[in-house]
């Protein structure tokens, strides 16, 4: 049994009286000159986000599908998601890890697509890690503009926003799904943008959008690689850590969730686990399989 499962489990025992509801290397930032504060975007019209034809990355999405192993997981994990919200307020999740190729952005994307999917609730996803941007690959939209450009003050958020074009009958279910899911991709990142992270755009961006959206998922870069990750959790009502099964050393693990000490945590979610454990109900442990890793394909083939 592995250290990072054995620590949930006593992360679960603490937590005990949650009611079972129903799923309804460090990078300093240097100092920069902030750009002038943005006046406030209460009264967004969402009619004019671009929409672009996205060619979503199946193999990286598998929640796109009407059902299988992967959809039932992430629903899963909405359902948890949603008891959280029970406990105290909670709309905007970042989702970070410890160091990188844990899957962080796979398990953001795919929450992102199933909250979506979701009794038609709308979800706003949020590329933060400007250093390795991820969301437009996997959805197959443009990448800028985008975080960066709000960031330096060179883009209005409805300029940065993209959503999916509307899709006749006649295309994929799954695909059309995505109708209530709009993108805000990292953009074209420079140093000045890089160190722009630290400052309050970021909660300006979500202070404004949140009136217009049910969640708002930010996938960040790991925590223990920079500091981006820490900033842009100031804007989060709470964080949910990713760990890779039976790869993530344990110190990582507790390392990763010692970073976000100010933050609220929600929980970890266990990537590319093959056997979950059996016969018992862990608070804030979610496993599933990443069917876009490498390993696991191959795995699959044997």
């Amino acid at each position: 049994m592995s250290r990072i499962y054995e620590a949930l489990q006593r992360a679960e025992l603490d937590r005990k009286g949650v009611p079972d509801l129903a799923d309804d290397p460090f990078v300093a930032p240097a100092a920069v000159t902030e750009p002038e504060e943005p006046i406030a975007h209460n009264d967004l019209d969402l009619n004019k986000v671009p929409r672009h034809a996205w060619r979503p990355n199946m193999m990286s999405l598998p929640t796109l599908a009407e059902r299988g192993e992967a959809v039932e997981q992430f629903r899963s994990l909405r359902s948890h998601i949603y008891q959280l919200r029970y406990q105290a307020a909670l709309k905007t999740i970042l989702v970070s890890s410890g160091t990188p190729s844990e899957g962080k952005s796979f398990v953001t994307a795919n929450l992102a697509v199933s909250l979506a999917r979701n009794n038609e609730r709308s979800v706003l996803l949020i590329d933060g890690d400007l250093r390795r941007p991820t969301v437009h690959k996997l959805f197959g939209g443009p990448n800028s503009p985008g975080l960066s450009e709000f960031l330096s003050g060179t883009a209005e958020i409805t300029e940065v926003m993209q959503r999916n074009v509307d899709l006749g009958d006649d295309e994929n279910q799954g695909v059309r799904d995505l109708s209530n899911l709009t993108l805000i991709t990292a953009g074209t990142s420079g140093q000045n943008s890089l160190e722009l992270v630290g400052n309050h755009r970021i909660e300006t961006l979500v202070e404004a959008v949140t009136p217009h959206f049910d969640w708002i998922l930010i996938d960040s870069p790991p925590v223990l690689a920079v500091t981006d990750a820490v900033d842009l959790a100031r804007a989060a009502d709470g964080v949910l850590l990713v760990a890779r099964g039976t790869s993530t050393p344990f110190d990582i693990a507790q390392r990763a969730q010692q970073a976000f000490s100010n933050a609220r945590i929600l929980g970890f979610v266990l990537n590319a686990v093959k056997d979950a454990p059996k016969g018992g109900y862990y608070y804030n442990y979610y496993g599933y399989h990443d069917s876009s890793d490498p390993k696991r394909r191959k795995d699959k083939r044997r």
